[in-house]
């Protein structure tokens, strides 16, 4: 019996190195990651299982609610629950997380964004890298553009869309076009402007950025800060001008029609081949290709910037922009701190990492390391990321999440209709949007 005894203590102790080695193992390093879209929350702890396999290394998905990020950050940040990895939604919430979020210039992820632009910056730091993003501009239809030029009598001066870089160029395009309507058989160029009270966030939102970037630009302001913000000068408001008149002046419905339109009359006018052209988004593709009776085929969808004469505008290209920036904890130790940015590159640029990516989250990401064969098959969504790619060329911000309020872009769009009614002066539409902005801001 003795000897059986003494046989179990001596397996028992050859056995504990391995138990201790075990344990290691399953304990190995761990970061912890606060997701912020809990439709995908799921699969991404489907993916931080398969990185723990891979490399040893453990990445603890957490996610917050819908609409309770930053309440959830603010509690984890102060218990040993702290997220290495995290998430900003743009120069306001950087203000509120910027004693954490560490540089991420040296990072291989920031080596590979296509569009350095897009980066969340403070002076030489970058804080935030953009991991999923959307892009507007006018979508037009190249079956219809081909055709255009392809007229005997037009107009000689352009010749190809490439062609167009600036306002002017655009302007003798369509200006032409509208001459050429029967030929082309279309009932305006641009589809309808739609002004509808809660129809009009294209202009309010999307368009009056363009203007405002460019102000903010000119300024040099910090867009983290609410002082800076305090007021407009709205000195861009010519060129704003000058698109509006554009699309009013050269579309299928009438001005006085305009406050009965929608979006969806808007893209349902582009679907059907009524228009060449429409100011939206690349999640317009889903809208025109479910309108019954849809002409445009996928392959015929393009995306041109929305030029409206500002100067270096022919440098500019697609407002692309996001409201989520992954940043690192700088709070966090140095090992911590290396292995999120392994995983965030290896998510974002192996195999595995991409597929997920582009086929589970559904993410347009501004990385070079995705492959034509990996891009989403919406033809929208490729044309955004085309832009990004492209040397020399500056995507607009987005910096409409910086507006002070729905009321602000409810007054702007009662000003806009007003106006192309003829009821109101646009001289008068750019004090009431100044005196808005300063209003609101100052609530």
């Amino acid at each position: 019996m003795k000897k059986i005894l003494t046989l179990l203590v001596l397996l028992s102790l050859l056995a504990l190195p391995l138990l201790f080695t075990g344990c290691n193992k399953e304990k190995g390093d761990t970061i912890r990651f606060l997701n912020f879209k809990p439709e995908i929350a799921e699969k991404y702890k489907e993916l931080a299982e398969i990185y723990y396999k891979e490399t040893g290394v453990r990445v603890i998905v957490d996610t917050a609610a819908s609409g309770t990020y930053e309440q959830t950050l603010a509690s984890k940040m102060s218990t040993g629950e702290r997220p290495v990895i995290f998430q900003v939604n743009g120069p306001r919430g950087y203000e509120n997380w910027k004693d954490y979020c560490g540089d991420l210039s040296r990072t291989k992820l920031y080596g590979v964004l296509s569009d350095k632009s897009l980066a969340l910056r403070d002076k030489e730091q970058v804080v935030g890298i953009p991991y999923v993003v959307e892009g507007y501009g006018i979508i037009y239809n190249k079956a219809l553009t081909d055709k255009y030029f392809a007229l005997g009598d037009r107009q000689k001066n352009v010749n190809s869309m490439v062609e167009i870089k600036d306002f002017d160029t655009l302007r003798v395009v369509v200006e032409d076009m509208t001459r050429k309507k029967s030929e082309l058989g279309i009932d305006g160029v641009f589809a309808t402007t739609s002004l509808k009270s809660g129809e009009d966030w294209r202009w309010t939102t999307h368009l009056f950025n363009i203007p405002l970037s460019y102000e903010f630009e000119d300024r040099e302001l910090d867009l983290g800060s609410d002082e800076a913000l305090q007021s407009i000068l709205f000195s861009h408001e010519g060129e704003m001008r000058n698109i509006f008149d554009l699309y009013i002046n050269n579309s299928v419905s009438d001005k006085g029609m305009l406050g009965t339109k929608t979006v969806s009359d808007s893209m349902a006018e582009f679907a059907l081949e009524k228009c060449v052209m429409v100011q939206n988004g690349n999640w317009a593709w889903a809208q025109i290709a479910n309108v019954d009776g849809n002409r445009v085929k996928a392959e015929n969808v393009a995306f041109l910037p929305i030029y409206t004469g500002a100067k270096g505008e022919e440098g500019r290209g697609l407002a692309i922009g996001t409201e989520n920036y992954i940043c690192i904890n700088k709070k966090a130790d140095e090992k911590e701190q290396k292995l999120a940015a392994d995983f965030l590159y290896w998510l974002f640029s192996s195999q595995t990492g991409k597929k997920y990516v582009t086929d589970y989250f559904g993410f347009i990401s501004p990385f070079s390391t995705f492959g034509e064969d990996e891009l989403p098959a919406d033809p929208l969504a490729k044309e955004v990321i085309r832009y990004t790619k492209m040397e020399d060329i500056r995507s607009v911000p987005w910096n409409f999440t910086l507006f002070p309020s729905q009321a602000f872009k409810d007054a702007l769009g009662s000003s806009l209709l007003r106006y192309a009614q003829g009821a109101k002066d646009w001289s008068a539409v750019v004090s009431d949007t100044v005196k808005k902005w300063e209003s609101e801001m100052r609530q």
